[in-house]
């Protein structure tokens, strides 16, 4: 396993950690945002840790939102929508709003697992 997915998944596991230990679940929905919020952000940037071991670096400037979706796009059409998918889930709903559902915080979590998993397998055949 590449440095770069094993730092990934630290990133996952520290999201994953927020949410179960100190975030305090209730009927499907997490009472304190602010640990949302920090998970979200963590399981977000595992996503962008995964892909900039397989995307490399970028000519000038800073790499963002629109540069991955651009080098996906060409890459692989499922795993650009994850992608979309996980930014929307793991940086707008949960790192901005706090978004206290579960299932969202779950459907997040599932999506930047199958990207690191896709981006695991991609790196390991190359």
């Amino acid at each position: 396993m590449n440095n770069n997915i094993m730092e990934a998944r630290r990133y996952l596991d520290n999201a994953k950690e927020l949410l179960s230990e100190k975030a305090r679940k209730d009927e499907g929905y997490y009472q304190d945002t602010k640990y949302v919020k920090l998970a979200g952000h963590a399981a977000y940037t595992g996503v962008l840790v995964a892909l900039d071991g397989i995307l490399g670096k970028k000519g000038k400037g800073r790499k963002d939102v629109d540069w991955y979706k651009q080098q996906l796009s060409t890459m692989d059409k499922k795993i650009l929508n994850s992608f979309i998918g996980a930014y929307d889930t793991l940086h707008l709903s949960m790192s901005y709003d706090g978004n206290p559902a579960a299932e969202v915080a779950k459907a997040g979590l599932d999506m930047a697992e199958s990207i690191i998993n896709w981006v695991e397998i991609r790196t390991a055949t190359a």
